[in-house]
C-alpha cells in the first residue's frame, strides 16, 4: 500500500512539473469596460474573463476563442513589489491588442485584479493554452 502511495505522489509530482515546464512566461495589462465590440465576437456579451492577445499569441485571428490559464509571477516594476495574488484566471480571447501592446496578454481588469493587484498596471506571468 506504502509503494503505491508512493507512485501516486511521484506521479502527481511529475505531472505538475510537465505543466509548469510547459507554460510560456510573458506579461500582461489590463483594459477597462465597454468590452465590446470585440474583434473576435463583434457585439456578442463573453463575460468578464476575457483578454485580448498581443500579435505573440493572435495568430491571424487564430487566438480566437482559445482559453488561457495565467498566473502573476511578480512584478514588471518598483511601483509595486509584491503584485501578484496566490491564484490563476482561465480566459478567454476575444480581442486583438494591437502592435505597440504592452503585454503578451491583455487581461480584462477583473481578470486582471483576480491574480494580481490592478496598482501595477503590468506583471509578469506564466500563461499555458488549457
Amino acid at each position: 500500500m506504502v509503494v503505491i502511495i508512493r507512485a501516486l505522489i511521484m506521479a502527481t509530482m511529475a505531472i505538475c512539473l510537465i505543466s509548469v515546464a510547459n507554460a510560456a512566461q510573458g506579461t500582461a495589462t489590463f483594459y477597462t469596460p465597454p468590452y465590446i465590440p470585440s474583434s473576435c465576437y463583434g457585439n456578442q456579451n463573453n463575460g468578464v474573463m476575457i483578454a485580448a492577445a498581443s500579435d505573440a499569441i493572435w495568430g491571424n485571428r487564430a487566438a480566437c476563442g482559445r482559453m488561457y490559464r495565467v498566473r502573476c509571477t511578480g512584478a514588471t516594476n518598483q511601483g509595486v513589489p509584491q503584485p501578484c495574488k496566490s491564484t490563476s484566471v482561465v480566459v478567454k480571447i476575444v480581442d486583438y491588442c494591437p502592435p505597440g501592446c504592452k503585454g503578451t496578454i491583455d487581461l480584462s481588469q477583473e481578470a486582471f485584479s483576480a491574480i494580481a493587484n490592478p496598482d501595477a498596471g503590468k506583471i509578469k506571468i506564466e500563461y499555458t493554452q488549457v
